[in-house]
């Protein structure tokens, strides 16, 4: 298993979206790259993200992008749907390079890779979200996602 950090806005919709793509064999909600190693206090520069852990022989890096990219405004800078604010951006971590230079060549294949705005960086720090954000679509699905229900579910 490898893993890999997606930001995609609220974290809620990403990782119930994730968790169901063929090779994800766990996902956790967490925040990445903020400048504490801890959940409290105030906002420290994190993203709000999906740690997952997928088997790379079933899914590549480059069709888990093309996943991220079904649920995701990649042109959009810190906001997905009604979420809006810098730890809502989209971006890519890894603490494996390998991964990072494969989602920027994902990136750079576009036609419009140069208005893309997704964040790609070497994963710098991770704090596991506490557990009433753990899977909390599945615990409570009227919650607001801003991801829509028919891509939610496609992979299901």
């Amino acid at each position: 298993m490898e893993e890999i950090y997606f930001a995609g806005g609220c974290l809620w919709g990403v990782q119930a979206y994730i968790k169901t793509l063929p090779g994800v064999a766990f996902t956790e909600a967490g925040r990445a790259n903020g400048t504490s190693n801890t959940l409290e206090g105030d906002y420290d520069g994190y993203a709000e993200c999906v740690k997952t852990k997928f088997d790379p022989t079933v899914v590549s890096i480059e069709q888990l992008m093309e996943y991220f990219f079904e649920i995701i405004d990649p042109y959009s800078l810190n906001k997905q749907g009604h979420d809006i604010g810098e730890k809502y951006r989209t971006g890519v971590y890894s603490e494996n390079p390998k991964h990072l230079e494969e989602v920027k060549a994902f990136i750079s294949k576009r036609n419009d890779s140069d208005l893309i705005v997704v964040e790609v960086l070497p994963l710098t720090n991770y704090v596991r979200s506490a557990e009433e954000h753990q899977d909390r679509l599945a615990r409570c699905p009227n919650d607001y996602c801003h991801i829509p229900q028919q891509i939610l579910n496609k992979y299901k």
